[in-house]
């Protein structure tokens, strides 16, 4: 008889699921996982979204069914959690919903058979070899191996994995636990919510090969000792994927947490919201800008010019980013509009025109690197009251952004309650790191980096440096010193 799919035993176990789309794809690589076609797993997902429903309650029952000689770890930050864990797979075991999928498959029931062990942390399957483990981080599996080991959050929360000392802890029993109890056949499979970049997954990402599962053709040609990695984002950002084919800005589980809800636990904590949501973590001590910008509530009067800076976007994953702004008299730089978007160009030429021209603005920077003339020349004929040149950018990105933050925080102020206004915007800001490889985009710190060079810096070295203006208007002339 052949072994029934990983979604209809969940279904005929536990009738009660709510199996949204990710669902069914998540459980489908958890049958791949549960088959050997894969044998180290990582799957990252947002809190309340059925992970260890999934992995550490129906996986266990249906794998011990496919092979009852299987021995199965399961581990957590807590040997209470782990045993929760171990009974929930129980209750599933000795049900006659299961049964009916795998009879051969049995636990003691009472004292009987009398020579077998079931207890809240172990059990064993009668007449065979298998058996159910759990353990709490930093436990002792002395004289057990595992053919599967199952790692369901080893940090309990953001406190654990801030903590230097309990990352470190959690990696040396990792190393001296886990791995001395594997064999070459066994299985590994961790299903986390991410708290921190230098957690147990980021080290490992660090320390060995990882695919980013995107298409089911990876599971196909997936080196023997590399990990397959998948991350659910609640609110989708990256580009759609076979695996998920989500358009941006859509909700993981929409009917159950909605993007209206998650936007709002966004602009509590955009950093939190990014490593527990999105499943892309990082440090508070690591962070370029964090929440320090400066706000203002009321414009001040002197204004002495009203100006825009574009960074263009029309290919790839990067974002457009358009900011209108003003400087008074001191230099201070006030933030007025902004539009940041990943829409194609024809649509961002007319958010950009339609900005222009409900602002002061007066004079607009577009970097032509990025095909920059051509949307120059459409904001041109859009907002004809403003004066709009295109110039190439040639400073390296990460010194000029990594050089001018201290100016950038001394010298911008955005509007209070810029974070709702301009969510992406403010999330991107604010959980820009140093290590200016591990972001995703730049387009922001970018434009703001031009602003400062272009207001604040030396503008005589800035327009003989950096920049090469190509048309639209002359570079500014150089002033005698007095």
């Amino acid at each position: 008889m052949p072994n029934p799919p990983f979604t209809d035993f969940a279904l005929g176990v536990y009738p009660f699921l709510e199996l949204e789309n990710f669902h069914k794809t998540y459980y489908r690589l958890l049958e791949a996982f549960a088959e050997g076609r894969v044998r180290k797993l990582i799957v990252t997902m947002p809190p309340q979204h059925g992970k260890s429903v999934g992995a550490t309650t129906l996986l266990p029952a249906y794998m011990l069914g496919l092979d009852p000689d299987l021995r199965i770890a399961i581990a957590s930050y807590s040997a209470s959690l782990a045993s929760k864990f171990n009974r929930r797979v129980q209750r599933i075991l000795e049900s006659e919903e299961y049964a009916e999928f795998f009879p051969e498959t049995t636990i003691k029931r009472g004292s009987k058979p009398a020579n077998y062990v079931r207890t809240a942390d172990e059990v064993e399957i009668v007449g065979r070899d298998g058996a159910l483990l759990s353990v709490g981080r930093e436990g002792s599996l002395t004289g057990n191996r595992a053919d599967c080991f199952i790692l369901d959050d080893l940090y309990k929360d953001a406190m654990e994995a801030n903590s230097p000392i309990v990352r470190e802890n959690c990696w040396e029993w990792y190393t001296s636990v886990v791995r001395t109890r594997m064999h070459n056949a066994s299985r590994e499979l961790i299903v986390f919510t991410r708290w921190h970049e230098e957690d147990l997954i980021g080290e490992l990402r660090r320390l060995e090969r990882c695919v980013d599962f995107r298409s089911w053709s990876d599971l196909d040609d997936l080196p023997a000792d590399a990990w397959l990695y998948l991350n659910f984002e609640a609110l989708k950002s990256s580009p759609p994927t076979e695996i998920d084919p989500r358009g941006e800005g859509e909700a993981l589980w929409e009917g159950r947490h909605s993007r209206k809800l998650l936007l709002s636990k966004r602009r509590l904590d955009a950093l939190k919201f990014e490593c527990m949501y999105q499943g892309h973590p990082s440090s508070r001590e690591g962070l370029l800008y964090g929440e320090s910008f400066a706000e203002y509530d009321v414009l001040p009067r002197d204004i002495v010019r009203w100006g825009n800076y574009t960074d263009t976007a029309d290919t790839g994953d990067d974002y457009l980013c358009s900011v209108c702004y003003g400087v008074d008299t001191d230099g201070v730089v006030y933030i007025c509009d902004a539009v940041y978007s990943r829409e194609p160009m024809e649509v961002t030429e007319t958010l950009v025109g339609d900005m222009l021209r409900r602002t002061p603005t007066r004079f607009a920077a577009v970097e032509s690197n990025n095909g920059g003339r051509g949307f120059a020349r459409t904001l041109q004929r859009l907002a004809p009251n403003v004066k709009v040149e295109w110039f190439h950018q040639s400073g390296n990105k990460e010194a000029r952004i990594l050089s001018n933050s201290a100016t950038v925080l001394h010298s911008l102020r955005f509007p209070r309650g810029w974070r709702e206004r301009w969510g992406e915007l403010y999330a991107h800001l604010t959980t820009y790191r140093r290590r200016f490889r591990s972001n995703r985009w730049h387009d922001a710190p970018d434009v703001l980096t031009g602003i400062v060079e272009r207001e604040i810096a030396d503008h005589r070295s800035f327009a003989a440096k950096r920049v090469r203006f190509i048309g639209g208007g002359a570079p500014p002339k150089k002033k005698e010193r007095p």
